[in-house]
């Protein structure tokens, strides 16, 4: 009774591991349809969605991300699938050492994140900042993406407004994007920098407070980082779900590797 009751586990964790892995797959290849339609045809995507993809920021993001997530997706259904189903060692063995460097990844992105916020901050304004002064206002895309993160996340270029000083935008408008003025227009140095004052003046935390000209404008990267504080706990959630997820599927292909040697 004790072998058979052992192969009845194998096959049991062999067939939630096809089933899963199934899962995975189709939904690669779903999420990755989806990714190439948006990028091909984000026209008829905004129609059909309406305000649940309404900005341009929203459609490129969305292309992009879910090209990479369905193909990830795709390899490692196929690889956790096929292999379980072949009972193929070398095909379990990628796909845990798939999943193990996905884990890895994850949690050195989330120390850097933690750990390194300044010098994440550094290396985007190096990167970010000189495609400001060159592209907004002259390239329609890449300002109608930063025109919709800056009213949306109400924030002004990376750091604050100076980033868009010696730009093309500022030499071309004499002034900076109204978002840096709290869409007040004209947008001159005097009132961005008025908008632009230091919270820590006021003693708080946050960015709008009573102020005579309603809301402070702080640079997209702060603002960014407070939203990511304020959703810190369903982040961290989800990211203990997907960990878990993760960490058991691992745990089932090794299982399933260590045990075909007894076969």
């Amino acid at each position: 009774l004790f072998p058979g009751a052992k192969m009845g586990c194998f096959t049991f964790i062999k067939v939630m591991m096809i089933l899963f892995n199934l899962a995975i797959f189709l939904s690669g290849g779903t999420l990755l349809g989806v990714g190439i339609w948006v990028k091909v045809d984000g026209e008829s995507f905004l129609k059909i969605f309406g305000t649940l993809s309404s900005s341009i920021l929203q459609v490129v993001n969305v292309a992009y991300l879910l090209i990479v997530i369905g193909a990830i997706l795709l390899v490692i259904g196929f690889l956790g699938c096929y292999g379980a189903q072949k009972e193929s060692k070398c095909l379990l063995m990628m796909f845990f050492s798939v999943v193990l460097i996905i884990f890895i990844a994850e949690v050195a992105a989330a120390v850097v994140a933690l750990v390194f916020t300044g010098l994440a901050e550094t290396l985007l304004t190096g990167l970010v900042t000189p495609l400001l002064k060159e592209k907004y206002g002259a390239d329609e895309a890449f300002t109608q993406i930063w025109n919709v993160t800056m009213t949306e996340i109400h924030c002004c270029g990376l750091n604050n407004y100076t980033d868009f000083n010696n730009s093309y935008f500022y030499e071309t408008h004499h002034s900076y994007p109204r978002q840096c003025c709290n869409m007040q227009e004209p947008c001159n140095s005097t009132v961005a920098a008025e908008m632009a004052v230091q919270v820590r003046v006021w003693g708080i935390t946050t960015s709008c407070h009573p102020h005579p000209c309603g809301c402070l404008v702080q640079g997209c990267f702060k603002q960014i980082l407070e939203e990511i504080r304020t959703n810190a706990g369903v982040a961290g959630g989800v990211a203990a779900g997907i960990a878990a997820l993760e960490i058991a599927a691992m745990a089932v292909s090794m299982y399933l590797y260590c045990r075909l040697d007894e076969k």
